[in-house]
């Protein structure tokens, strides 16, 4: 009985590898020749055009906590809003498939044990028109590198097809930021895009400082205070740390 199995899980890996092939080769050709400044929405349309079934999707780069980032890409607002939106509160698929290394798969944020999980994201989520988020981490050798995160407009869960071409494109995805990530610093290709992100990043690391100073507490505290006011004001944390930054924002008036 075994013998007979093994031409089926033969025939099924080299699919799969066709399929992978394929994949790296369609955000190869997406990116071939272009700018520096194109490249984010150039991968993002590749994306877009291989998982057609979802409402739209985000990529986004980890910080050196789970609950830090900033989003790379993204198909629409909605997508984008989602992302940050993780990041600020801390909670949802994306901050918990980077802890746990592997998919997330939300089908349905109205009710369930879905809607229970992420009690402040679910309320947001609702609230910009989503009902059901998957997400995918984007691991490198290195470590988690990001996620790929997707949105539906309506409930339902994604078919085992759809669900391995996301993996697939996530796969990828990861190969292809990795290699921009180490281009040389003296190649005329210098990836600057990566480097816009990074310095999203860097924002909420200073405003964090800067509201540390304020009001003498720790780092751990002082992202907690950023966040919460993002919460309260309905903003993301970059919005609030460029206001923070630009000294708009003072949280010890309070």
């Amino acid at each position: 009985m075994s013998g007979d199995r093994e031409p089926g899980d033969q025939n099924a890996e080299r699919t799969a590898q066709r399929e992978r092939s394929r994949i790296a080769r369609d955000l190869t050709s997406a990116v071939a020749g272009l700018p520096d400044a194109a490249i984010p929405d150039a991968l993002c349309r590749a994306c877009v055009t291989l998982l057609p079934e979802v409402s739209g999707l985000s990529a986004s780069l980890a910080g050196p906590a789970t609950r830090t980032g900033i989003v790379l890409f993204a198909s629409d607002e909605v997508a984008s809003e989602l992302a940050d939106t993780q990041f600020t509160l801390g909670e949802g698929p994306c901050t918990e498939a980077l802890r746990l290394r592997a998919p997330v798969l939300a089908p349905d944020l109205t009710r369930g044990p879905d809607a229970r999980r992420w009690p402040l994201f679910t309320v947001k989520a609702a609230k910009i028109g989503v009902e059901a988020v998957f997400s995918v981490p984007l691991t490198a050798a290195a470590g988690q590198l990001g996620t790929l995160d997707l949105y539906r407009e309506t409930a339902g869960a994604m078919s085992q097809a759809h669900l391995r071409t996301a993996l697939l494109v996530a796969d990828a995805l990861t190969l292809a930021i990795s290699a921009l990530d180490h281009a040389s610093a003296d190649s005329s290709e210098v990836v600057t895009w990566l480097q816009g992100a990074e310095a999203d990043r860097e924002e909420v690391h200073q405003a964090t400082g800067m509201i540390m100073m304020q009001l003498g507490v720790n780092p751990q505290e002082a992202l907690l205070r950023l966040r919460a006011r993002a919460f309260a004001q309905d903003q993301t944390s970059t919005g609030i740390a460029r206001a923070v930054i630009d000294r708009t924002t003072d949280l010890r008036h309070e």
